[in-house]
């Protein structure tokens, strides 16, 4: 029986390169000469160190280029708040979520039931495995899914047939 599963995970190789283009492009930009900004990456966790509030934007932007041009959903990012260290430098965390929430994988199971389409959707965790009889019925789903659900970065995989 052919099935997918919906996941919801940033590519982190992509996520890696893109935090060593920023922390590139900060280290030649006049503007950041002889300030403290850079990214630092711990698995799931970025770190943005600044010298003040309107750098820290600056680097924010910086990595947002970065990441979109590497084709990384920019809703995978969650920003945490501003902390004040020694002296005026600031650092703000950024975390990259992974897997789908127990309140989307509902909304993605009853949107796949609503379209009376002949195909089971089943929650495993942090993935939603859809299963159906059909190929064309599973690409259907797949459709349906990237239009119906745009508050999260969907990618499917793990297609079987």
């Amino acid at each position: 029986m052919p099935s997918f599963d919906v996941v919801s995970e940033a590519d982190m190789i992509e996520v890696r390169n893109a935090v060593e283009q920023a922390n590139k492009e900060i280290a030649t930009r006049f503007d950041f000469k002889g300030s403290d900004a850079r990214i630092e990456q711990k698995e799931f966790e970025l770190t943005i160190f600044a010298d003040d509030e309107f750098k820290v934007g600056q680097v924010q932007d910086v990595l947002i280029n970065k990441l979109s041009k590497r084709g990384v959903d920019l809703r995978f990012l969650e920003y945490g708040k501003k902390e004040k260290m020694s002296g005026d430098k600031l650092k703000q965390y950024a975390t990259i979520q992974k897997g789908i929430t127990g309140d989307l994988a509902k909304k993605i199971v009853k949107t796949i039931k609503d379209s009376k389409l002949k195909v089971q959707a089943s929650i495993q965790g942090d993935t939603v495995r859809v299963s159906g009889a059909k190929r064309d019925t599973l690409q259907d789903v797949i459709a349906l899914l990237k239009k119906e659900v745009a508050d999260a970065p969907l990618s499917f995989n793990n297609f079987r047939d």
